[in-house]
């Protein structure tokens, strides 16, 4: 069937999502050149960007179609993306009427767009996102908003299957590591969603302050039920780390004092030790292999070398972004579609 959002893995069932890999898989060993031949797809950035940006670009020329791209620092006019306010300052141009006008000129268009961090309910329930999407009557890619990553879940799922982590019975750890900012909830929640309905066995481990919302907590452990692996949280990480398949590392805000930027640093100043580093691997499996989305501060989330060393499979996952992608679009202006 016609694929007309992507927003969240939790919209679709588990024999969906692997089709949707096989789909990627088939594309990437045997090139369609002409699939999207004449169809466009509108791109707007309203966070910064390496590998979506250039995975989706790059997805597009592969299949034979073309893509334009529009943030708030290349529009000459500015872009206002705030409601309810008299639009007096430099921004010349609201979303409400830019949304539109953008997906008018593709077939599809994708949206990214941070966390504002300021209030964790708003955030959860991915309001300005939210609005966003009702502004879209062309298909629509998330392509991470406050809570969402999809794109980023699709290709870890990817990658796993390509390095044969079992499922049932495989160990995911999901561990929060250092980082000098508060960092949005956007990964940390996807990535737990995805390994949960994916069917492993996921710990989430973390310093006191830094637990993930129940929301999220009970939206995986759904996933979890469903799919039967299991989910848990923990401050104790030599036992979270014992017998690890995947120790998947990321940097988040506390959530004890979400939008309180002076409360947060007080409260990470002394957990620098939450760094990945080669002792971490000491009771995982032999096999153990280190993932992380990218953006990565080399020496500060995790040293060089394990992101140098053979437990890292990074590059390989950022690559698997291009070919997840393609599988989407595919799917959602391709033949049939």
């Amino acid at each position: 069937m016609p694929l007309k959002e992507f927003n969240d893995l939790a919209d679709f069932q588990i024999p969906e999502v692997e089709a949707l890999i096989r789909l990627a898989t088939r594309l990437q060993q045997h090139p369609e050149p002409q699939a999207l031949a004449g169809k466009v797809l509108a791109l707007l950035f309203l966070s910064p960007s390496l590998r979506t940006l250039s995975s989706f670009q790059a997805a597009m020329i592969r299949l034979g179609g073309g893509s334009f791209v529009i943030s708030p620092d290349m529009s000459i006019h500015g872009l206002e993306t705030r409601s309810g306010i008299v639009m007096d300052g430099v921004a010349a141009e609201h979303l409400r009427e830019a949304i539109p006008v953008i997906s008018s000129y593709g077939d599809a268009l994708g949206i990214r767009a941070f966390a504002n961090r300021a209030k964790l309910e708003d955030d959860l329930a991915d309001r300005e996102y939210a609005v966003m999407r009702t502004l879209v009557k062309k298909p629509l890619i998330n392509m991470e908003s406050a809570i969402q990553h999809p794109c980023q879940s699709l290709a870890d799922w990817k990658t796993m299957d390509e390095l044969k982590v079992p499922r049932k019975g495989g160990k995911f750890v999901l561990s929060w590591a250092w980082h000098p900012k508060a960092l949005p909830l956007a990964v940390p929640s996807a990535t737990l969603h995805m390994a949960a309905m994916r069917g492993m066995d996921v710990t989430v481990v973390r310093p006191e302050g830094f637990e993930l919302p129940q929301a999220i907590m009970d939206k995986a452990r759904k996933a979890a039920t469903q799919s039967g692996g299991s989910v848990r949280e923990t401050a104790d990480r030599r036992e979270a780390l014992e017998g690890a398949h995947i120790i998947y590392a990321k940097e988040w805000s506390s959530t004890r004092h979400y939008g309180d930027r002076v409360a947060d640093a007080k409260l990470r100043e002394e957990l620098q030790d939450w760094r990945v580093d080669d002792p971490w691997f000491t009771t995982t499996r032999p096999d153990c292999r280190f993932m992380h989305c990218l953006p990565v501060r080399r020496g500060v989330a995790v040293t060089d070398r394990v992101l140098d060393g053979p437990r890292s499979v990074v590059v390989h996952e950022a690559e698997n972004r291009m070919w997840g992608q393609m599988a989407v679009l595919y799917q959602m202006m391709g033949p049939g579609a």
